[in-house]
């Protein structure tokens, strides 16, 4: 199946989480791979201080994770397991609470930080004899020549053939425009403002959420007993809030919080980025893949974004080694739609729950107050609805692809 005039069967723009991830997942089979990375692995390599950025990994995820080797190196680094999840509204006494005893599961998932994540990974990449890591670089330029093949220009000159072009980029991908891929969807006019923070009461490895009219707020349980906090809110405040000094932010986030966990002790580097929603008209075209945010970006809320991008790389390298071992073209679109069919109808699911939520909190009108303390209440004693939510959160349902399956 391979070509000996093209250089690469798959070229991976994007060593992230979801783009190193399908390198791993690949890096078993016969395939020729590059993997682009930008950064440079020194600036991946988690710091003695904890990222600022991390992400709620379900245990479908853990499950790729452990598949493609990489789990005990992030174990090694630092991991938090959460076993409880409370949410509760601000204008309103409604209250959720999950609890992983209540499915009998030892935990619901881990906070771990994006570059622990990141970096296992690429230590992995580098472990694999079929893929070769191109780093720092990026994609400049990709032509597709002859229905055949792509030719794939970088920022440092060089030009490499591929049969298989995957757009692992980003949001703002540069595989997805240069495909002529449109994109539907829109800011939400939100910031989530993000920082690691000592409270005087301990996490109780429990994740929180409080829904504010502004946005939801959540502490997410650290390792070192701090709280990981992501605070969606108007653009304004959270340009006012990265602006104050830290007594005056302390206040605030303690007053945002109600205090759950007593007065906000210390807080580290502070940082932002914008929130959107954003869907890819389609995910694949003859010869290309789009893979997680170049495919799908999701309001953070319920910490679902790397997750569904996980599961669209998990997914694709399924698709492609079983149409590799049955001698079918792998980047022929009629192989990739395989994939696209499999991760579409989930993903825009759950970008609309993400959406519906987000507008259901976000007001404070008196009848939406009203039915969200019905809702959240009724939900929460209603033990099998609550217990199948949590577990397709976790990724202990649905159509999975294998690395993210149960063994046995």
């Amino acid at each position: 199946m391979n070509d000996s005039n093209i250089d690469y069967d798959l070229v991976i723009a994007g060593g992230g989480m979801v783009g190193s991830a399908l390198a791993c997942a690949l890096g078993d089979t016969d395939l020729r791979i590059a993997l682009l990375e930008g950064m440079p692995l020194a600036r991946v390599r988690p710091d003695a201080e904890a990222d600022i950025r991390v992400s709620a990994i379900s245990r479908a995820s853990q499950r790729i994770f452990a598949a493609v080797g990489v789990w005990d190196a992030m174990v090694a680094w630092r991991v938090s397991p959460f076993r409880e999840m409370r949410v509760w509204d601000a204008t309103g006494s409604g209250q959720i609470h999950f609890d992983s005893a209540d499915i009998g599961e030892p935990l619901l998932g881990w906070i771990i930080e994006n570059r622990v994540i990141q970096f296992a990974l690429l230590e992995r990449v580098g472990q694999l004899s079929a893929v070769e890591l191109l780093c720092p670089v990026v994609l400049e330029s990709a032509q597709r020549v002859a229905d055949h093949h792509w030719c794939v220009r970088l920022n440092d000159g060089r030009e490499l053939t591929t049969r298989l072009l995957v757009g692992a980029d980003g949001a703002q991908s540069m595989v997805r425009r240069l495909a002529e891929i449109a994109t539907a969807g829109w800011d939400y006019g939100q910031k989530a403002v993000v920082a690691n923070v000592a409270t005087a009461e301990p996490h109780q490895e429990t994740a929180w959420q409080r829904f504010l009219p502004t946005g939801p707020l959540a502490f997410l349980p650290l390792h070192d007993g701090r709280c990981s906090i992501v605070w969606s809110t108007s653009p304004q405040q959270a340009d006012a809030l990265l602006a104050m000094d830290e007594q005056a932010f302390r206040a605030a986030l303690g007053e945002a919080f109600g205090w759950r966990l007593g007065a906000i002790v210390a807080i580290g580097a502070r940082g932002a980025f914008p929130l959107r929603l954003q869907h890819s008209q389609h995910y694949v075209k003859p010869g290309l893949a789009l893979i997680g945010d170049a495919a799908h970006v999701v309001h953070p809320l319920a910490g679902q974004g790397v997750n569904l991008g996980l599961l669209d790389a998990a997914t694709l390298a399924e698709v492609i080694v079983d149409a590799t071992a049955s001698g079918q073209d792998f980047a022929s679109w009629k192989t990739l739609r395989r994939y696209e069919r499999w991760r579409k109808g989930d993903n825009l699911l759950m970008l609309a729950v993400m959406d519906g939520f987000k507008r259901l909190f976000g007001t404070s009108l008196p009848p939406v107050a009203l039915i969200r303390t019905i809702g959240l209440n009724l939900t929460d004693a209603a033990g099998p609805l609550k217990n199948r939510i949590a577990r397709q959160a976790m990724g202990l349902a649905g159509d999975l692809p294998r690395l993210a399956r149960a063994a046995g």
